[in-house]
């Protein structure tokens, strides 16, 4: 009902859009009278059969008319059927083939109607369906086997032929189905029912198909880059008009390689013919009477002889009898072609072609959505056996007798050593055959199946249009195309120079180059459509289609077309052709290349009805011929052709818009060639030739070169838009303003019109033209005459084209974009997005049409400048960038301060303000003179003062000067050109600068000429008001580089610099901060010699905390070194690990040398403690060996022992007296042995432990310096001394810093720096409220390396692990590890109260919020559920540290405890491998405590005496995880949740009353540590015990530690079961 109402509206007005007019060839143009089919709706595309045709309706509804043989009916065009199963299928394409049809719905499915018999309409969706027609549409699947998995193809285009039908995917593949070599597919059975792909193509970017009715044609992107060069060399070398492209082009033959040009060889295998029973089929579904209609015998092709010609066809004249034997003849054929028209009596049918075979054709052109068909029906060909003989890859008996006779002609060739003239076989036997299996009709290149991998697919819009925009780069159509051609060719209609067949597509190569946009395909006829408006044909003249007398032809010919015409849509029917064309005016018209026939149109359509095949024409045109009536139908957008009928689609000019559409295209293509012309006639022979080099000099030669690119760039941009343009008037009603070429790719376009017109600028600027023009006169000649034609009338003089004026003739075309953006947009609401869009993009090309032209006159001016002031000593100043702003040779401008008798010339350039000393402007000379660049120029005004000078100050990098200006009005125009050349420098418009406000804050580069740091240093960066200031960087000559902040003329921020080392051949690199020019500030020194520093530096020297590692590359041994330096220098507390000699030492340095107390460590398991002199142990000293061997005495070197000492060995002897020599050689004793008694041997062992510690550096006073380059970031100059505000400031500084210097930070910490960025309340007192955003910030602080909390931790976590890492691991470094620990939290904790003064001390309370204590007084009666906060620098920070710090000092524990933790683990192996009864009955766990039953994985299962793991499991597990844990604190609650766990399994056994008792908890515990099984749980006790919080010793969670203190204790002491 919906579809109704809308039909009866759109009846009532008539549609404006989408005109349908229609027409029959044969006949006179003066006598034709298109009808007019007036439909409700607008017609969106018609495609015509051979006796049918389709109509695509807005809104996806198809229509059919004709002679619908499938269906036995006859509708006439003025009254369509609606094809109803196609409602809702949203039908974008409809094709008609020679006797079926076809459409596509947007989604990209294929659906097919019509006669069947050769497989053409496909194998639909039912599978088995092969009747030899289908009434209805009925979809066809396209569906790629080769994918994995199989997947459907996405069409966005189809072309069908009489008995084959072809279909393009979105991926710009071609697919085939249906019968006959114009499949172009590798096989041997047909009918091809299924779609296959048309692998010769595969890996090519197919753009356009169509198809004839024997024969196909592909428009195919080309693939070598270098075709573009050759393509546009080409164009710009051009082509006679009339005469053929072979004779300019390359070589008609098809291809020079040696293969078969058939491309295939014949087998010895029996084809599958086509049954005959779809001709007779076809001619039983005749209308009318009914009746066979007579049929006409064509002969086939003819032999070929032993010899390089080949014999001519019946019909045809030889070379020696050609068509026109003398020149009286000629000039009477010429007399005759004044009407446009040739009148052949039946006498002069030497002249004309005969059809050689059985051929009908119907040509698909997408681009204009239009289908043509042929008008001849099949002959009937028997099925013959040939004694088995047969082509496999032929698709009819026709075809396939084609092909056999014409390899039959060939195999002469084949056996001797001569070669036919169509092809070049030389190989002989196996070797040939296998060549020519292997190219069978590839071009030369080789087979694109090999490159199938190379060759990009882009994917395809899914628009239908003949040529489809490039979906990558710049998204307009390419030019640089290719056509492809296969099929029957017995009336030259392949175009490769023969008359021969082709299975499988091949090039032809006459086309590449021409920038074919467009093919069709008629009868026996091809047309191709350049770019450059001309159009190519080929094939059966014999009606004059061709639009040419030459008859036939075998190779493309340009068809001869008035001057003035330029056509842009061709069509090509049964023996016509049909050209949409630009005339004078902007309304297209009509060009007619066919038959005209002086009957009467009523006998036409009789002779039509009874005979299908009309004989040849009696008249017909020479060249296109002007349909007259095509200005009454308005606006035409596309043309079609088909059997004998024409249509056209029209527009109605609504409000001028269609008008301005055509307009726009049409001056587009007129200007295309235009352009085309000048490169042809101009630039192409003056490039060329030999002479141009010394002719224009030195100078010019490049930039001619240069123009000349330019200008091949923006004619291949007009060429592509006027293209563009083109595909947008064939769907003006489908298409959106806003997709307008124009709008869609401004910037590209605005950028080649720039470019352009720099590159003609810059030549006029060195005085190229003039140059220029001396070798035009040379070179051109006689067409210099022409070559003014093309010329405005302003352009030229007597006859002679200005060339500077031609040449920057393309620059007004920006202006014509402007007016007639503005045109359209009139045709808008000015609220509409469509007004805003098309009134933008007026405003841009306004805009850049008043630059491009400021800029010719500025090219003008400076080129006018230079005649003026031509001289050696300005010659240097001449550049082609280079324009002229202003001068003062009429002293307007004089130096402050000058000499009285000095000469100053003043030159502002564009890009520069030079400054000339002893000049003579009027004579061009000078002593000496000054560049400086305008982008590093500052320009200020001085203020007018009593002196009465008007000055104006420039500053420069390395020097300042006054300018004095003779007048008010001079200083005002100078100082208006400075600011206003300056700011163009720097990118701006150069329009809205107010003197004197150019931009302080700039980026440039300089070279600096100066002494200093800086000298000939090359610098790119940010600037501030003369001063290199910001970020940039740095070059000097001997490669130093320098990348990074500067501030006030110096380094200064964060920096990279490389300084390059000439002995070693690297570079030292340097990544970190500077001050004041030097190194200053944290940063990473990587040396060339393979030393890696990375701390603090302060005046270019290491000072403050820092680690050095000695590479591989160093001179000394590989060593690292982390600690606190001093002028570079090692002094104060370090830690150096000497990797080659495997020792390590901690303590204290002055000066490079080891100097102080510390203690050593070596790989052999050797601790030292004591003095240190002069980098010698020098002095009282503890050694200990690692089998508990010590001896403290006095030490006077490494390892040497001289004078009184004590030595205790392993068992608890001493020896006691003076000692002398090396402990690694030997010792001389001079002294009293002496054995201690039982107790003290008890003892020894922890006694000697409590000695250890005395001579090393106190933990309180090491790594102080990083503690003070904490500080420091905090902005603190020492610890504790600065203000908190400004601490506070440096870290959210720092904070944002980070953030803006680091773009490849993750998600989570860019997230983690924002919170951090916000400064927390940190003046408050701490309460309990609070307490807890506190340590939340404290926490983020400490995983964040860019502030200065988490830059600490990570510093202390790097320095611990140098320490007791390696050979530190060392068990008597336990107690200084764990000094340590409690060290770094102490110096921590210090900086935490710096920034919250609010909290208490360490072991101090945090206070409740003042409300809560007031709520509670006032309720005196209510419950305090709130515990004490009791804080400490361990509760607070050690969960921050520990965990980063646990497996160093874990393992020392392990070491220390390694004897104990091994008893300890064989007495848990014995006890484990007791069940669970006789485990609990021997520790004496009470029998109440026995559990009976336990869940397993949800089921209950008894306990029995041999059940093992079976008893209180979860605190077993719960217990185990004490190893996962990192602090002590983490450690008690995980006793504690075993304890828990393990009252909850022991619950239901006991009363709800029920109390522990050590007693019954101790062995009970100590059954679930058994079954923890807990490895090292002596290091686990150890380590909780020594870094607990002190004030939960004495607490539940201490009494708990106890306990499993004491099941530790009584598992060593238990003995084996």
């Amino acid at each position: 009902m919906e579809d109704t109402e809308e039909s009866r509206a759109d009846e009532r007005t008539p549609p404006e859009r989408g005109l349908l007019h229609m027409w029959q060839s044969a006949g006179p143009s003066a006598q034709l009278c298109p009808e007019r089919v007036l439909l409700s709706r607008p017609v969106l595309q018609v495609s015509l059969g051979e006796h049918h045709g389709l109509l695509l309706t807005q809104g996806g509804q198809v229509y059919s008319f004709g002679e619908l043989l499938w269906r036995d009916l006859s509708i006439p065009v003025s009254a369509p059927l609606l094809e109803i199963s196609l409602l809702g299928r949203a039908v974008v394409r409809v094709a008609a083939g020679g006797f079926h049809c076809g459409a596509l719905s947007e989604q990209g499915n294929v659906f097919m109607w019509g006669e069947n018999t050769a497989g053409q309409c496909g194998l639909n969706e039912r599978g088995a369906d092969t009747s030899l027609t289908v009434s209805e549409p009925c979809p066809v699947t396209v569906v790629d086997s080769d994918a994995v998995p199989p997947a459907a193809v996405r069409v966005v285009d189809v072309a069908l032929g009489r008995e084959h039908s072809l279909a393009l995917s979105d991926r710009n593949e071609l697919w085939a189905w249906g019968s006959g070599c114009q499949l172009g597919l590798v096989t041997n059975t047909f009918p091809v029912w299924r779609p296959q792909k048309v692998e010769h193509l595969a890996g090519r970017h197919v753009v356009q198909v169509a198809c004839g009715a024997y024969h196909s044609l592909a428009l195919v992107r080309s693939l070598l880059p270098q075709n573009t060069q050759k393509a546009s060399e080409k164009r710009q070398r051009g082509q006679s008009p009339h005469c053929p492209v072979t004779e300019v082009g390359e070589p008609f033959a098809a291809d020079a390689g040696h293969y078969c040009p058939l491309g295939v060889e014949l087998t010895e295998v029996t084809s599958h013919e086509t049954s005959p029973v779809r001709r007779d089929r076809r001619r039983r579904l005749q209308p009318g009477d009914r009746t066979t209609p007579p049929v006409v015998n064509a002969p086939h092709l003819n032999e070929t002889e032993d010899r390089p010609g080949a014999q001519p066809l019946p019909g045809w004249r030889t070379s020696k009898n050609p068509a026109f034997p003398d020149g009286a003849e000629l000039q009477n054929l010429l007399q005759r072609l004044s009407g446009h028209s040739l009148e052949i009596g039946p006498g002069d049918t030497d002249s004309m072609s005969s059809y050689t075979s059985d051929d009908s054709c119907v040509s698909s052109t997408p681009s204009t959505d239009l289908l043509t068909s042929s008008y001849k029906e099949d002959s009937p060909i028997k099925s013959q056996s040939n004694n088995g003989v047969a082509a496999p890859c032929s698709s009819s008996a026709a075809c396939l007798e084609e092909v056999r006779l014409s390899l039959a002609a060939e195999k002469p060739a084949l056996r001797g050593p001569k070669s036919t003239s169509l092809t070049n076989i030389n190989q002989k036997g196996k070797a040939a055959a296998n060549r020519r299996r292997s190219l069978p009709g590839t071009p030369t290149r080789g087979s694109p199946r090999q490159r199938r991998c190379s060759a990009g697919r882009p994917s395809a819009s899914c628009r239908s249009r003949a040529a489809a925009l490039e979906a990558a780069g710049e998204g307009l159509p390419s030019l640089e195309t290719e056509v492809w051609s296969w099929g029957r060719g017995s009336e030259g209609q392949l175009g490769h120079g023969d008359q021969l067949a082709r299975l499988q597509p091949l090039c032809i190569k006459c086309l590449t180059g021409e920038e074919v946009i467009k093919v069709a395909a008629g009868s026996h006829h091809s047309l191709a459509l350049t770019a450059h408006c001309q159009v190519y044909s080929w094939g059966s003249n014999m009606c004059g289609q061709l639009g040419h007398v030459n008859s036939p032809v075998t190779v493309p010919q340009q068809t001869e077309l008035s001057e003035g015409l330029r056509v842009w849509d061709v069509s090509a029917g049964q023996s016509h052709s049909l050209l949409l064309a630009d005339g004078d005016c902007v309304q297209p018209v009509l060009l007619y290349c066919g038959p005209q026939s002086e009957a009467s149109s009523t006998q036409a359509e009789g002779s039509r009805k009874t005979q299908r095949s009309p004989n040849r024409a009696e008249s017909y045109t020479v060249r296109p011929d002007l349909l007259p009536f095509c200005v009454e139908m308005g606006y035409i957008s596309g043309v079609g052709s088909g059997g004998q009928s024409c249509a056209a689609l029209a527009d109605l000019n609504v409000m001028g818009f269609i008008s301005a559409i055509h307009e726009l295209a049409s001056r587009e293509r007129r200007f295309y060639c235009w352009l085309s012309s000048v490169g042809r006639l101009l630039l192409t022979p003056l490039r060329n030739r030999e002479s141009a080099s010394p002719s224009l000099g030195e100078p010019c030669t490049p930039l001619f070169f240069s123009l000349c690119e330019s200008f091949v760039r923006l004619s291949l941009l007009i060429g592509q838009h006027a293209t563009a343009l083109s595909y947008f008037l064939h769907d003006v009603q489908g298409c959106d303003i806003a997709s307008l070429p124009l709008l869609t790719h401004s910037d590209h376009v605005l950028d080649v019109y720039k470019e352009y017109c720099s590159s003609v600028g810059d030549f006029q600027v060195m005085g190229g033209f003039r140059s220029l023009h001396k070798l035009s006169l040379v070179c051109l000649g006689s067409q210099q005459t022409v070559l003014a034609h093309l010329c405005e009338p302003d352009q030229s003089a007597g006859g002679k084209a200005d060339l500077v004026s031609l040449l920057y003739w393309p620059l007004q075309q920006l202006h014509q974009y402007g007016r007639m953006l503005l045109k359209l947009a009139a045709c808008y609401d000015v609220l509409t997005t469509e007004y805003q869009s098309l009134d933008q993009g007026c405003s841009r090309y306004d805009s850049q049409s008043s630059a491009l032209s400021r800029r010719k006159k500025e090219a003008a001016t400076t080129s006018l400048f230079w005649s003026s002031h031509s001289g050696k000593t300005t010659e240097v100043l001449r550049l082609p960038q280079r324009r002229v702003v202003c001068e003062s040779s009429n002293r307007s401008l004089t130096l402050q301060n000058a000499g009285r008798f000095s000469n100053h010339w003043f030159i502002l350039f564009n890009d520069a303000l030079v400054h000339t000393q002893g000049a003579i402007p009027s004579q061009s000379l000078f002593s000496t003179h000054h560049i400086y660049p305008l982008a590093s120029l500052w320009v200020k005004p001085v203020t007018e003062d009593t002196s009465g000078l008007y000055a104006i100050k420039i500053t420069c990098p390395e020097e300042s000067f006054t300018l004095v200006a003779s007048t008010p009005q001079e200083k005002s125009k100078w100082l208006w050109s400075l600011n206003q050349a300056v700011d163009r420098v720097l990118g701006g418009t150069g329009q809205g600068s107010s003197p004197g406000l150019t931009a302080m804050s700039r980026t440039a580069s300089h070279t600096f000429c100066g002494e200093g740091r800086f000298k000939d240093a090359h610098y790119s960066g940010a600037w501030l008001s003369g001063r290199i200031h910001g970020r940039g960087t740095m070059k000097w000559p001997d490669g130093r580089t320098y990348s990074g902040n500067f501030k006030s003329g110096q380094e200064d921020g964060y920096g990279e610099c490389l300084i390059p080392d000439k002995v070693l051949n690297k570079p030292d690199c340097y990544q970190g901060h500077w001050r004041d020019g030097k190194i200053h500030g944290f940063g990473k020194y990587k040396y060339a010699s393979g030393e890696v520093y990375e701390g603090c530096f302060c005046d270019g020297q290491r000072h403050g905390y820092g680690m050095l590692s000695s590479g591989r590359m160093a001179k000394r041994s590989s060593s690292v070194f982390i600690g606190h330096w001093v002028h570079d220098k090692k002094t104060g507390y370090g830690v150096y690990d000497d990797i080659t000699r495997g020792e390590k030492y901690m303590g204290l340095w002055s000066d490079e040398q080891r100097h102080g107390n510390a203690a050593v460590v070596t790989q052999c398991g050797l601790y030292y403690e004591g003095i240190f002199r002069d980098n010698k142990m020098c002095g009282p000293g503890l050694l200990v060996s690692d089998d508990d061997t010590a001896l403290h005495g006095e030490f006077s070197e490494d390892w040497t022992v001289y004078g009184k000492g004590v030595l205790s060995l392993a068992n608890g002897d001493c020896l006691e007296g003076q000692f002398s020599g090396e402990w690694t050689t030997g010792l001389k004793v001079v002294g009293t042995y002496t054995k201690p008694s039982g107790d003290e041997a008890e003892h020894k062992e922890r006694n000697g432990l409590l000695r250890l510690g005395r001579y090393a550096v106190p933990a309180g006073q090491r790594w102080l310096c990083v503690f003070d380059e904490c500080w420091s970031r905090l902005g603190c100059d020492s610890a504790g001394g600065g203000e908190r505000a400004a601490a506070w400031d440096s870290i959210a500084v720092t904070i944002a810093t980070a953030r803006r210097q680091s773009p490849n930070l993750s998600r989570s910490q860019s997230k983690a720096l924002e919170c951090l960025e916000c400064i927390p309340q940190h003046g408050e007192p701490v309460t309990t409220a609070n307490y807890d955003s506190i340590r939340r910030y404290l926490i983020k602080a400490c995983e964040t390396p860019h502030h200065p909390l988490g830059w600490l931790v990570e510093t202390l976590v790097t320095a611990y692990r140098m320490t007791y890492v390696g050979v530190g691991s060392n068990r008597r470094l336990l107690r200084l590890a764990v000094q340590e620990v409690l060290a770094y939290l102490t110096h921590f904790y210090r900086i935490v109260r710096f920034l919250f003064p609010g909290l208490p001390d360490d072991g101090g309370i945090i206070p409740d919020p003042p409300s809560s204590t007031t709520e509670s007084r006032q309720n005196p009666d209510m419950p305090d559920q709130s515990g004490v906060v009791v804080l400490s620098s361990s509760s607070l920070l050690l969960p921050q540290l520990l965990p980063r710090l646990y497996p160093p000092l874990f393992t020392l524990y392990c070491l220390q405890e390694e004897q104990e933790d091994g008893r300890y683990w064989e007495r848990m192996l014995q006890l484990n491998k007791q069940p669970d009864r006789p485990l609990l009955h021997f520790l004496g766990v009470p029998e109440k405590f026995w559990p009976v039953e336990t869940s397993i994985l949800g089921k209950t299962q008894q306990i029995v005496s041999s059940s093992k793991d079976a008893c209180f499991v979860s605190a077993v597990e719960t217990l185990q995880q004490i190893s996962t844990a990192f602090t002590p604190s983490d450690k008690l609650l995980v006793i504690q949740k075993a304890f828990e766990e393990l009252t909850q399994e022991v619950k239901p056994m006991l009363d709800d009353n029920f109390l522990w008792c050590m007693d019954d908890l101790l062995p009970l515990f100590i059954y679930v540590v058994i079954r923890a099984r807990i490895r090292n749980l002596g290091a686990e006790v150890r380590l909780i015990e020594d870094l607990m919080d002190p004030n939960i010793q004495h607490g539940e969670m201490g009494l708990m530690f106890t306990t499993l203190q004491a099941c530790y204790m009584q598992i060593l002491q238990e003995s084996a079961m």
